[in-house]
């Protein structure tokens, strides 16, 4: 009997420890999914390489950068800012140009279910520019999307 209920205790824990692992590697797989996401629609879609397509496609239609205006809240719609970046583009941007170049860091990925929040730093030549907290949902048929940003500018501080 007593056998028996050491081979029960140790396949409880065994499965347990399996079903922790496989919730375990599905969240990291979510998280890496943000990411790279975060990466190609927001890091190189809006800096690095400058790609509105790339902007389209990872940020929700309805997306706004939010903002402090004195006592308001600042708005900054995607369609805004996606068409800036096709005029940036256009013009005489050189992606070599290390001035134009954003060297990113994830500070924290939080992701709970179908909703996830980034803290990300952006550096221009070693000088912090932005810290970025960036606000995603995962839709059924679109998954991730960037849904919203509020950010601390770094001018001197």
């Amino acid at each position: 009997m007593k056998a028996t209920i050491k081979v029960l205790l140790i396949t409880v824990i065994g499965v347990s420890i399996f079903a922790f692992a496989i919730k375990k590697s599905e969240k990291q797989s979510e998280i890496d999914a943000v990411k790279e996401l975060v990466t190609k629609a927001y890091v190189n879609g809006a800096f690095n390489a400058l790609d509105p397509d790339a902007m389209a496609k990872g940020f929700h239609e309805d997306f706004s950068i939010y903002s402090a205006k004195g006592e308001a809240l600042g708005k900054y719609r995607i369609s805004d800012w996606v068409s800036g970046t096709r005029k940036r583009k256009a013009g005489d941007y050189d992606p070599n140009d290390k001035k134009n170049v954003m060297d990113a860091t994830f500070v924290n990925v939080d992701v709970t279910g179908g909703a996830a929040q980034v803290k990300i730093e952006l550096r221009n030549q070693g000088r912090l520019v932005y810290t970025d907290y960036l606000s995603l949902l995962k839709f059924e048929e679109g998954g991730w999307r960037i849904v919203a940003k509020v950010y601390h500018g770094h001018k001197s501080d």
